[in-house]
């Protein structure tokens, strides 16, 4: 989940609590030992951490480099190709929410590492079950593991590294973002030295997936001192009631913006690199193109949301990175390959509006449990939301023999994305909406 140190600070002022705390949340900020046992534990974790972030998007770009050998591979038509590419949301959205109450009953730690198991065994046997939907159910596994680790590892930033939050979320953004763009970026070169197959260009990340299981493993075995009991602050935050989340028009214009930059989004990981392939572009360059557009998420993950957080009203951010995006699109469109790198990186600015939604999450609620809530809501229906895109894009794409309509539909969805955006930017909360 990638945010900027800016939003993640801002955040922690207003959240005392996240809904794996307490108790029953096994994994605690304070190892037990010596100092020289904290200090080993906590660099521990902290490459732990690196690992498990380098490995939430390689199964979903390392895949978008690749999609026309494994449609010609497999034998999928353009619209299975785009139930491919859906795939992703479904399963964050399904699967995500389960998180929380696996974390309290096991522990974030034994949850995550479990999770880099899920992605480890989906990466490796996908390329090799046969069949779509032998590959559909690799990736399915692969994806579910990513869900639940992309939900807790906040979790786990804030529980080991409480007074620097801001500055460990940054590490996981970073490495989240460089795992992303080199999927992207050496997945073509890679299956060429591997012999060009397509099989063994897919496996291969799940090397990557494997070593992030080791130092998991390690916290695992290494128990903590049980979590101290939650504070008074924490017990008052528990016992206000829950919100009307529903009510407030905030949450859904909130929702509706997740959502829509979600579809773009997976719509760019899973399409992008085969528009320009189809425009002439070689494999190679493509995948560079990609990775250009997922690495724009690095610097910009740490400027956006420090920006946003001086604004009153994070509305004119919206529309520069709309703006952006309707510009990227027009140039596919017009010139996809003559001017290919300059669209590429216009798409990559447009895509962080992830940053954006997520600050606002923390800016749009007073409480902690009001940012739980809305955060939980506006991710949740906006996973929702963004399954059907890419799925309308294969399909466009069949029925139409060409780029212009699917390109016409990313266009459009960028016009309400930029006014539900707007909505969401106002300076209000959601507790002054939706409270009982």
């Amino acid at each position: 989940m990638m945010v900027g140190m800016a939003s993640e600070e801002t955040r922690t002022l207003k959240s005392t609590t996240t809904d794996t705390g307490g108790p029953a949340a096994s994994d605690s900020a304070v190892p037990s030992g010596g100092p020289s046992t904290r200090a080993w534990t906590t660099r521990l974790v902290v490459v732990a951490i690196v690992l498990a972030a380098l490995n939430l998007r390689p199964a979903i770009t390392s895949l978008g480099a690749l999609l026309e050998e494994v449609r010609d591979g497999l034998g999928m038509s353009g619209s299975v190709a785009g139930l491919l590419t859906s795939v992703p949301p479904l399963c964050f959205a399904a699967f995500g929410v389960m998180a929380p109450r696996l974390a309290r009953r096991f522990g974030p730690s034994a949850v995550v590492c479990a999770g880099m198991l899920a992605i480890t065994a989906g990466l490796l046997i996908r390329p090799y079950v046969g069949g779509t939907a032998g590959f559909l159910a690799g990736s399915a596994l692969a994806l579910m593991g990513i869900a639940v680790s992309n939900v807790l590892m906040p979790v786990i930033v804030k529980r080991w590294f409480p007074d620097r939050v801001g500055s460990m979320t940054g590490l996981y953004s970073m490495a989240l973002a460089l795992g992303t763009a080199a999927a992207a970026a050496v997945t073509v070169p890679m299956t060429e030295s591997l012999g060009g197959s397509w099989r063994s260009g897919l496996a291969v990340w799940a090397g990557l997936a494997a070593a992030a299981v080791v130092p998991w493993i390690a916290l695992v075995r290494h128990r903590e001192a049980p979590a101290e009991a939650p504070s008074r602050a924490r017990e008052t935050e528990r016992a206000r009631p829950e919100l009307r989340i529903t009510r407030s028009r905030t949450a859904w214009a909130l929702a509706v913006f997740f959502g829509l930059q979600a579809t773009a989004a997976y719509i760019t990981m899973g399409w992008m690199a085969q528009i320009f392939r189809d425009a002439g572009v070689s494999a190679g360059t493509a995948g560079l193109l990609l990775a250009v557009t997922m690495a724009m998420g690095v610097p910009l993950a740490f400027v956006i949301p420090r920006v946003a957080t001086r604004l009153p009203h994070q509305g004119p951010i919206v529309v520069v990175l709309g703006v952006c995006g309707l510009a990227g699109y027009a140039g596919l469109y017009l010139a996809p390959a003559g001017g290919a790198w300059a669209w590429a990186l216009l798409l990559g600015v447009a895509n962080c509006a992830f940053p954006l939604a997520l600050t606002m999450v923390g800016m749009r609620a007073r409480t902690g449990a009001g940012v739980a809530q809305l955060s939980a809501f506006a991710q949740s229906a906006g996973y929702l939301i963004s399954i059907p895109g890419p799925l309308l894009v294969g399909v466009l794409y069949q029925h139409s023999g060409g780029w212009g309509l699917p390109i016409a539909l990313m266009a459009g969805l960028m016009i309400p994305q930029m006014a539900v955006g707007v909505l969401a930017g106002r300076d209000r909360t959601v507790e002054d909406e939706a409270a009982r």
